[in-house]
């Protein structure tokens, strides 16, 4: 490990010598990831994109893509596109990245099953915001929103997400 890995523990997310509250998918850690079972990877995980709502707030690092209206993720394993982001209008299953509510103010996109993704292993893990602390994601790290916005701007490249 070096110090600009992010590693998960059972009393947060530990970045930099400080230790975060955190929340992980409903369906605790696994080593078998699927999509739809709720659950967080275990990994080494590179974070690989940045995106922000820049109606909401200013770009965190000089790396991040703004969410506009019509940027969604595909979810669907049958699509070509399965673990992409992609355009309105989308036939396929998807998540909408631009949210009335703020959890996906601020994302960093993890490299699980990405760039080539398996079909149904799972797609879109994220580090964004909690809805509340405790409440479990569906498969994502979340944190409170001061904490992503201190964390944005002191990841490196070398920075990766450790799940053990």
């Amino acid at each position: 490990m070096t110090p600009n890995d992010m590693v998960l523990t059972p009393r947060g997310l530990r970045f930099r010598g400080r230790v975060f509250p955190c929340s992980i998918g409903r369906g605790g850690i696994t080593d078998d990831k699927r999509e739809g079972d709720g659950a967080t990877p275990r990994g080494i995980h590179r974070i690989v994109g940045c995106l922000y709502r820049p109606d909401r707030l200013a770009q965190p690092c000089d790396w991040a893509v703004p969410i506009l209206p019509g940027d969604l993720w595909s979810d669907d394993p049958r699509d070509e596109d399965y673990n992409l982001m992609v355009r309105a209008p989308y036939p396929h299953s998807h998540e909408r990245l631009r949210r009335a509510d703020p959890l996906y103010d601020l994302v960093f996109i993890l490299d699980w099953n990405w760039p080539q993704a398996e079909r149904g292993a799972g797609s879109a893990i994220f580090i964004h915001q909690w809805r509340k602390p405790g409440h479990p994601t569906a498969g994502c790290i979340a944190l409170r929103p001061d904490d992503l916005r201190w964390i944005a701007p002191r990841i490196g490249y070398d920075t990766r997400v450790i799940v053990a």
